[in-house]
């Protein structure tokens, strides 16, 4: 747990001693949620009507940050990364095109609603049920907004559970998954906390909000994650037949018959020489432009994604990988806007 939400949880452990009624404290609880979705709500309304009056988009990509770290199994430094990457997406080092012409600049192409305000949340003592609840309406608000997209910046990867069970819900529909990471993150719990980072496509799958799941990237694997994966019907391609498996990967056709196709990035999907700021570093993987060719090839209608597990406390030369999320954005922008 990190020194803030140690914080946040000494506080609500002494209220609880001071005998504050219950009530008392669910109703603060509530209060804190309630203007958390608020903040979401309006912005992504005046970004919303901001797109739909300069018209000609139908579909933006709307950036919503969540700085979520407590449900990573090793280091919590993810929820330093929104704000970083953010940073990297303006760096005055590159321009504001991506690399199939699209001008970032332009609100049509990418907007922003800021982040859900996790620590506020956590501070008030609200358990990571609810969280993941003000998480979900969080993205269903940006989503309300036509044409915007959510594209969600991590954060460990347990947020992806909440996002792609938001996104499900509020087409109608089973959704197909195109999930890159060194990891599979589908035990059953990991360390006895069913929200671990590495059980949130797990909770995705028991949900039914995925049709097809295709984890790409995958070396460190367990006989769990094996059997996980047989279990839920996962098709999982692992780095020691990518070459094996290039063709087909770098070709990929999702979403016929569901709606739409969400991608979730994880960071360390690319081998550690390309991006050192991560908490798990697992050599062997993927380089920058087999991720962007996985990406630009892809035929498919992406309704939103995330970029998770970049670890700012872990980076290196000035920012590198803060510079590689940041491109992994910019680019999935491209694929999601209209």
């Amino acid at each position: 747990m990190s020194v803030i939400g140690k914080r946040g949880f000494h506080h609500m452990q002494k209220l609880k001693l001071a005998n504050v009624p219950a009530e008392f404290i669910e109703k603060g609880q509530n209060r804190v949620i309630d203007a958390s979705l608020t903040l979401i709500r309006e912005r992504a309304k005046l970004k919303g009507e901001l797109v739909r009056a300069l018209g000609g988009a139908s579909a933006s990509t709307s950036l919503l940050g969540v700085p979520l770290g407590h449900n990573s199994s090793f280091l919590q430094g993810p929820a330093f990364a929104p704000p970083r990457i953010r940073e990297a997406i303006w760096c005055g080092s590159t321009n504001s095109t991506t690399e199939e012409g699209k001008e970032l600049n332009d609100p049509r192409v990418l907007t922003d609603v800021g982040d859900v305000p996790v620590q506020e949340i956590r501070d008030c003592g609200v358990d990571d049920d609810r969280l993941m609840n003000v998480i979900s309406e969080s993205v269903k608000l940006v989503m309300e907004q036509d044409p915007l997209r959510p594209l969600v910046l991590g954060g460990d990867h347990s947020i992806s559970f909440p996002v792609v069970r938001a996104v499900s819900e509020k087409l109608g529909g089973p959704i197909d998954v195109l999930h890159l990471d060194a990891h599979p993150d589908i035990y059953h719990e990991f360390e006895g906390n069913k929200y671990s980072h590495a059980s949130s496509f797990a909770r995705i799958m028991e949900g039914g909000h995925v049709r097809r799941l295709l984890q790409v990237g995958i070396r460190s694997i367990t006989r769990e994650g094996r059997e996980q994966g047989k279990k839920f019907g996962v098709e999982q391609f692992e780095m020691r037949t990518f070459s094996r498996d290039r063709d087909l990967l770098e070709n990929l056709k999702l979403g016929e018959g569901v709606k739409g196709v969400y991608i979730s990035l994880d960071v360390d999907c690319l081998d550690p020489a390309f991006a050192p700021g991560v908490s798990h570093i697992e050599p062997g993987g993927l380089s920058f432009r087999d991720v962007l060719n996985i990406i630009h090839n892809l035929k498919a209608d992406v309704v939103a994604a995330d970029v998770v597990e970049f670890n700012p406390q872990r980076d290196t030369v000035d920012g590198m990988t803060a510079m590689v999320a940041a491109k992994l954005v910019r680019e999935l922008t491209a694929k999601i806007s209209k």
